[in-house]
């Protein structure tokens, strides 16, 4: 998994006071849980750029005030018109314990799906899984070489050593839909109907 350093500020009040002038310095409230204690702070706007517009999974290392933290974004709240970033929750990372996660999915290979005239379709973007941090990837990696036209990429025929995947079993990762170009291959093979 990418690793990025950021530091913070504590941040001396709670409240949607506090969290309103925040913003208008151009920091974003934050907080990191999941260890001793909740810590609220505040991040750089434009630091937080690189971690949030990307399907990449960082694990951040924090020093916030001189404490030094490991975490990943667990939520983030977002303005609705302005696509501005309100607030982050950070997750803050024990040895030893696993997390919950979303990684992305890369597609590898060519479909003979493909090849014959099908349409690739890829139905998740990203995949819920638990495991320990140091063992997860930067991406789950899918191979869709022998799909063939109607063939589908299940999550339940995904395996992992370290991970576990979270999502329904039978939700479909990726499929070969036909298309009219690969009806009309078909139907001008001879002995054909």
């Amino acid at each position: 998994m990418k690793a990025i350093s950021m530091s913070g500020s504590l941040r001396e009040n709670v409240g949607k006071k506090a969290a309103r002038q925040s913003r208008r310095e151009g920091l974003v409230p934050s907080v990191l849980y999941g260890g001793k204690d909740q810590i609220h702070f505040c991040l750089d706007e434009k630091s937080l750029k690189k971690v949030i517009y990307t399907p990449d999974v960082y694990l951040i290392n924090f020093d916030i005030a001189g404490t030094k933290k490991q975490a990943v974004i667990q939520d983030l709240q977002v303005h609705p018109t302005t696509d501005k970033v309100l607030h982050i929750d950070f997750l803050e990372i024990t040895p030893g314990k696993p997390v919950i996660m979303n990684l992305p999915i890369r597609l590898e290979g060519v479909a003979l799906g493909v090849l014959a005239g099908g349409k690739l379709v890829k139905k998740f973007r990203t995949l819920k899984v638990k495991g320990l941090v140091e063992n997860m990837p930067e991406e789950i990696k899918v191979n869709v070489t022998k799909l063939e036209i109607g063939g589908t990429v299940k999550v339940s025929s995904l395996t992992s050593d370290t991970l576990q995947f979270l999502d329904r079993p039978t939700g479909i990762v990726a499929t070969v839909k036909s298309t009219r170009a690969a009806a009309t291959a078909e139907e001008a093979v001879p002995g054909k109907k």
